[in-house]
């Protein structure tokens, strides 16, 4: 089980709220993911969940229990962290076993949980090196490793790819997500990269300055985002957002359009622009277009499309993906 809810959940230090009051539930089996830019508390939610940090105020229960002053070894949760916090003079397979060999287990017990762990994380072939012998995407697995054979109600992420590059951030994530469907444990997850949080979560719950903004599936936020923050957060590249006269014209304080639902055209559209910086990416082709009346408007075209520095180009956005803004920021229906 691995059923984690939050009510009334608040931190300060002093008189500075860093997690004013916060309610979050999280079933048994989901990947959650806490997204948000750096500062905005996710970290810190993070460890009051663990028992890392003290809860100012509120309640925290692990499957209907309540946690919340209780240690962090004894609320069933296992910490990934972004240093992977490995000993350097043990092999892997000592490193694995060390919480089962602090707990006390049999020899017979933590062999086979090792060797168990080793199979899934695909370590076997490396359980007798030590860490200095691994690369940075081994180590994680080691680390994961270490608190798979704890068997914990939940397992808990702090950017545990950040010190990672950008080959082995996206090889890394397909195994976490393939972990979670091997394993059907809860895994709460903390990251600043929003593709991350998209590409690996059931559920995200964007953070921003201790709040909560939104929570909802990757699915949801992007195609329904209920306020400016969301929507300028979720999605790559980011989403263009007109003020003025021109979202008046749609009954709104703002209007947002996402870079792939603009038209691009050498000869007619609805704005006028000349491109400045075009992204060839192969599949994809980000194109940096200065419009006289709404600025830099980012358009996601085909890979083979033709755009050169200074081309004169006319944008065309799809009426039917608009998102209208108040002027509190919030999404209008």
């Amino acid at each position: 089980m691995g059923n984690i809810v939050l009510r009334n959940v608040h931190k300060a230090f002093g008189a500075t709220t860093i997690i004013p009051d916060i309610d979050l539930d999280i079933a048994d089996g989901e990947f959650v993911v806490f997204v948000g830019p750096s500062g905005c508390g996710k970290s810190t939610l993070l460890r009051l969940i663990a028992g890392l940090e003290d809860t100012t105020s509120g309640k925290i229960m692990i499957d209907g229990r309540d946690v919340t002053d209780e240690a962090p070894a004894k609320r069933k949760l296992a910490m990934v962290f972004q240093s992977y916090a490995l000993y350097p003079h043990m092999t892997v397979a000592k490193n694995i076993a060390f919480p089962l060999k602090m707990a006390g287990e049999s020899p017979d017990v933590i062999d086979r949980k090792v060797k168990d762990a080793a199979r899934v994380l695909n370590l076997t072939n490396y359980l007798e090196r030590r860490p200095g012998q691994l690369s940075g995407g081994q180590r994680q697995r080691v680390a994961i490793g270490r608190a798979i054979v704890r068997q914990p109600s939940a397992f808990l992420f702090d950017e545990p790819l950040s010190n990672l590059d950008a080959a082995l951030r996206g090889t890394m994530r397909l195994e976490i997500s393939e972990l979670h469907q091997q394993l059907k444990t809860t895994m709460i997850y903390v990251t600043h990269d929003q593709v991350e949080a998209m590409t690996m979560a059931d559920k995200i719950v964007v953070l921003n300055a201790g709040n909560i903004e939104q929570v909802g599936s990757p699915m949801e936020l992007y195609q329904t985002p209920k306020n400016l923050f969301v929507a300028g957060f979720i999605g790559s590249p980011k989403m263009n957002f007109v003020e003025g006269a021109a979202a008046g014209k749609h009954g709104a304080a703002t209007v947002g359009i996402r870079p792939e639902h603009i038209a691009i055209s050498t000869s007619a559209g609805d704005w006028k622009g000349k491109v400045g910086v075009a992204e060839h990416l192969g599949s994809d082709t980000f194109v940096h277009v200065h419009t006289d009346d709404h600025g830099t408007v980012n358009v996601r075209a085909g890979g083979d499309v033709v755009a050169r520095h200074g081309d004169t180009v006319y944008l065309t956005p799809d009426a039917r993906r608009l998102h209208r803004f108040g002027p509190d920021g919030k999404a209008l229906g």
